[in-house]
């Protein structure tokens, strides 16, 4: 499972400093564990009162493209004028991992040949950050996948690749920016040729085209590199008509010890992952088998470290096989495993600092036979202020998570958890599945103000 871990002085003598770039609700739920492991967390978060600075003491403002901040942050040096007592009591980080994938590959590179421990390393993070060196490294090792291309070239010869592939593999087809996309941003569904002459797919392709050859710096879709870096090609995929999505979560320390958890069902809503279920209820168990196996295949052969989780989708046909497909790949706690909270022995935010930090990781076994997340997304209007309350009442068996982030329609500001009691090895139904999904829609109800 894993070979013989070497333990550094620093960490050997006082609690080992894990730096975290990036302030969102992932670091504050890696601090929340942090806290628990005696594990010291610095968090270079983007505003002062951010979802992460809010509970978490040592988090200096500054933004993943700041070079200088991110030096500061894993050296434990203060920026001029700022109180450095704390941080020369505390040292240099241990180990520097993210809470996001958009980060500035050469900076990181440049750390890592300086001697800091950058988990995941750089090039594992690579697979995360750009789809098109993901979909080429999927290919290189044999995991199943959608049929891709990449569009590249003239406004005329983009067009033309993006209309062969649509010939060859049928339409729709699926769009999608290489880097910067998220929660369904940088991802566009053409249904038919029409759609690249007139519309959002013609604006992508003649911006791809025009940052390509210098015109103009173009941000498609949302899209673009860290750092203002223009997106100058396309990623084009096949639409699988899946029959569902599914995600396999894997931990992994650069000692090579691997957890995996089990395999869960996620439902999106407009690019946004809006609930899971674990594990994914009526799963083939050969299916279950085989997703852990292509995720754990991701960690060891790109020697992936902390959290990753694989995105797949899913192709059920009564008396065939189930036909799974990578879709992405994610290197960092992950929204499919905040059931872990609950619903785990170990959640994702502990193993990811065990697995980062090279500790022994902890077990993964589910601790109900079913566990339900189900976000929590701002509504229309703002709740009442009473909302919390209505909710803790609505089903007291129900952990609410909330990211003590400012309300906003449509943003991401908690989850709750719920799960069914039992043994763990004797799964929950299809329906009983969907009745625990059920209470726990009523809370995030409450929560947004619906009721």
């Amino acid at each position: 499972m894993s070979s013989p871990r070497t333990v550094s002085p620093a960490a050997a003598d006082r609690e080992p400093v894990v730096a975290v770039i990036g302030g969102g609700q992932l670091a504050r739920m890696m601090q929340e564990e942090a806290s628990a492991l005696g594990v010291h967390l610095r968090a270079l978060v983007e505003a002062p009162d951010g979802s992460t600075a809010q509970v978490t003491v040592d988090a200096p403002v500054g933004r993943a493209d700041d070079a200088a901040a991110v030096r500061r942050v894993v050296a434990g040096v203060a920026e001029a004028g700022q109180d450095a007592a704390g941080l020369q009591a505390v040292g240099a980080a241990d180990v520097l991992t993210f809470e996001h994938e958009h980060q500035d590959a050469d900076l990181l590179r440049e750390l890592e040949t300086a001697g800091v421990s950058v988990q995941p390393t750089p090039a594992a993070l690579e697979l995360a950050r750009d789809k098109l060196a993901m979909r080429r490294a999927m290919a290189e090792v044999g995991l199943p996948q959608p049929r891709w291309a990449e569009a590249v070239g003239s406004q005329e010869e983009m067009r033309a690749q993006v209309l062969a592939f649509g010939e060859a593999t049928g339409w729709p087809l699926v769009v999608k920016t290489p880097r910067g996309g998220y929660d369904g941003h940088g991802v566009l569904l053409v249904r038919s040729p029409a759609d690249l002459d007139d519309g959002e797919a013609a604006r992508w392709i003649e911006q791809a085209a025009a940052a390509r050859e210098g015109r103009e710096t173009a941000r498609t879709g949302g899209g673009g590199s860290l750092g203002g870096a223009a997106v100058t090609s396309l990623l084009v995929e096949e639409a699988v008509a899946f029959t569902r999505e599914l995600a396999v979560l894997v931990a992994r320390s650069p000692s090579g010890e691997i957890a995996c958890w089990p395999v869960v069902e996620s439902v999106q809503a407009d690019g946004v992952c809006s609930e899971v279920l674990a594990p994914a209820p009526g799963l083939d168990p050969a299916a279950a088998q085989e997703a852990e196996r292509i995720g754990q295949e991701v960690a060891t052969r790109f020697k992936v470290t902390g959290v990753l989780a694989v995105e797949l989708f899913a192709v059920e046909e009564v008396g065939q096989p189930t036909a799974l497909y990578v879709n992405e790949l994610a290197m960092r706690p992950h929204n499919s495993g905040h059931w872990t909270q609950d619903g785990a022995v170990t959640s994702q935010f502990a193993q990811h600092l065990r697995a980062v930090a090279d500790l022994p990781l902890g077990s993964t076994a589910p601790v109900a036979r079913a566990t339900v997340m189900v976000n929590y997304l701002g509504g229309e209007s703002e709740p009442a202020p009473d909302a919390l309350a209505r909710a803790l009442a609505a089903d007291p068996e129900a952990r609410i998570h909330l990211y003590g982030k400012q309300w906003r329609a449509g943003r991401k500001l908690g989850h709750v958890n719920l799960t069914l009691p039992g043994d763990p090895t004797q799964p929950a139904t299809v329906e009983e599945a969907q009745r625990l999904r059920e209470r726990a829609r009523a809370v995030v109800a409450v929560l947004r103000g619906d009721v």
